[in-house]
């Protein structure tokens, strides 16, 4: 099998020309959109729940897919609520440390 030679460009180039030319786009427009934290957290639960059906079904039956997809979303969205509260609270701690270390302690009246 040895490689064909082409003798004739024309119908090379006329191929060329025939074709649509490859465009690069680079913009950061990508074809499917980012998926919201939701959607995300969707897609990673199902994933979850398909290992966990695809591991322990013969196990323990055909349900622990959808036991352990649920479990998986609810746990997901009370450890995103958690940090939510856990910032503000850390937000406030800093606050308070830095308005502490910063401030100057008031002159004691002699």
């Amino acid at each position: 099998m040895s490689p064909e030679v082409v003798t004739d460009f024309t119908e090379v180039i006329a191929r060329m020309k025939s074709e649509r030319p490859i465009t690069l786009d680079f913009s950061g427009n990508s074809a499917r959109p980012e998926p919201t934290l939701d959607e995300a957290r969707t897609e990673l639960a199902n994933s979850i729940g398909e290992i966990a059906h695809k591991v322990f079904s013969k196990k323990y039956g055909p349900l622990v897919g959808t036991v352990t997809k649920t479990t998986a979303e609810t746990l997901l969205k009370n450890a995103e609520e958690n940090l939510y509260r856990a910032k503000g609270d850390a937000t406030l701690i800093i606050q308070e440390l830095v308005d502490r270390a910063f401030t100057s302690p008031k002159k004691k009246n002699k």
